[in-house]
This record gives C-alpha cells, sequence and structure tokens, in this order.
C-alpha cells in the first residue's frame, strides 16, 4: 500500500527560488535548490522554475524547468513546463503549459478556454493580493467542473491555512473532498489518508487528485514547507 503522505506531497514543490519574498540572486538560487535535491525529502520537489529572459544564466544546469515566459522563448530541451498569464495570449501554447488567471467574472469562460486548447491554470495564492476562501473555492470548483489541471503559487509556503495565509494542504483537501470549507478549516494528513470533517481520502484517490487537479505547489522556499511538516509531525 502507497504511503498516503507520498501520495500527496510527491513532487509537490515546483521550486522558484529568484522569485518573492525569497528573490535569491541566481549564484544562491542555484545553491539553494541544489541543497533541496540533495536532501531527504527531494521526493517532494518538481521542477526548479525560471524566467526564459534568465536561461543562460543555467547553461550546464541539468536541472527539470518550469519556464516563466517573460518574454522571447527559444525552446529548452529541460523544460517540462511552462507559464504565462492569460493577458499575454495563448498562441503557440502546447503540452504542459499553465495559465495564470485573475479571479473575475470571466474566469468560467477563461477556464473553458483553457479546456478546449487542452492548457492548465495557474492562480495566485497569496502575494499583493490574497483571494478570498470563497473566491479559490470557485477557481478549484471551475477547474474541477471543466477538468482543467492547476497549478497554485504565491503565499503557500505553509501546510495548513492561517491568519492571512491559505494552506496547501487545505487546498488538497478542497479538491479532494469538492468542498471550499475544507480551505479555512484543520485537515490532517498521515499515512492512512487525507482527513477532514470525518472524510479521508487514501493515497490512490489522493494520486488521482494530484494528477487532475492540483499537480503542483510554486513556492520561492523549498525548505519551509517542509520544515512545517516535520513541526506538525507529517514527515
Amino acid at each position: 500500500m502507497i504511503d498516503a503522505r507520498r501520495a500527496a506531497l510527491s513532487a509537490l514543490i515546483d521550486h522558484a527560488p529568484t522569485f518573492p519574498p525569497a528573490s535569491l540572486p541566481m549564484p544562491e538560487a542555484l545553491d539553494e535548490d541544489r541543497r533541496a535535491r540533495a536532501d531527504e525529502h527531494a521526493w517532494m520537489l518538481a521542477r526548479l522554475v525560471w524566467p526564459s529572459s534568465r536561461l543562460d544564466e543555467l547553461a550546464g544546469e541539468d536541472r527539470a524547468l518550469s519556464v516563466l515566459l517573460d518574454g522571447p522563448y527559444p525552446g529548452d530541451v529541460r523544460a517540462e513546463a511552462v507559464e504565462t498569464r492569460w493577458d499575454t495570449g495563448l498562441d503557440g501554447l502546447a503540452g504542459e503549459a499553465y495559465v495564470e488567471l485573475t479571479l473575475d467574472d470571466d474566469l468560467d469562460a477563461r477556464v473553458a478556454t483553457l479546456a478546449e486548447r487542452g492548457l492548465r491554470a495557474k492562480v495566485r495564492c497569496g502575494g499583493a493580493e490574497i483571494p478570498s476562501a470563497a473566491e479559490l473555492g470557485r477557481f478549484l470548483e471551475t477547474c474541477r467542473a471543466k477538468r482543467v489541471p492547476f497549478k497554485a503559487t504565491a503565499g503557500l509556503h505553509h501546510p495548513l491555512a492561517g491568519s492571512g495565509w491559505h494552506g496547501f494542504l487545505n487546498v488538497l483537501a478542497a479538491c479532494a473532498f469538492a468542498d471550499a470549507a475544507a480551505l479555512e478549516e484543520d485537515v490532517e494528513l498521515s499515512a492512512a489518508g487525507l482527513r477532514w470533517r470525518g472524510h479521508e481520502a487514501g493515497a490512490d484517490e489522493l494520486e488521482r487528485v494530484r494528477r487532475e487537479q492540483l499537480v503542483a505547489v510554486g513556492s520561492c522556499s523549498f525548505f519551509e514547507p517542509v520544515a512545517d511538516l516535520q513541526e506538525l509531525g507529517i514527515l
């Protein structure tokens, strides 16, 4: 039997050390990512998020990438995914491409367009603006209804929700139990499963949710989420 913690957390974190609030300079960012890759919990690590305008800084670096399109992009054999914003257009996007959406009245139509084109969604859960649980819940529900996988980024350094931030285990629970109320309530993760309000999602269900809904969490820190999970006794 697969440990539900592995199902929930494997390759969860897209590491973005050059982005706020960490905003590490390139040498320090690469050192931090190498340290993460050497850590005993490196199984939680997914891609390195890097701007397309700075790919030349990674010459010779053997690392799976998620490339943030902030300018011309000639392609890169290490890129497993690309990320962009809706307002920059969808032309030329294919494969595992994540399009950042705003949580406004056009959300339904835009997610439907992504579904038609076989693209994925991206949502910001913090930073300059923190979406309410209702706004984030609507995004999750819309993606689920349209069968559009997504990644969540910004402000998700902590497993559990707190005052002024969302928790990535809460987002996972809201997906697994199809209920936005889980975004604001206590959830528990153990080897047996993810629990909320007496409901439990086991390893198989969590693998499905990770594959079909919450694919990854973008975080400028790898070690902060790991430390929180250790403090909670999950790792």
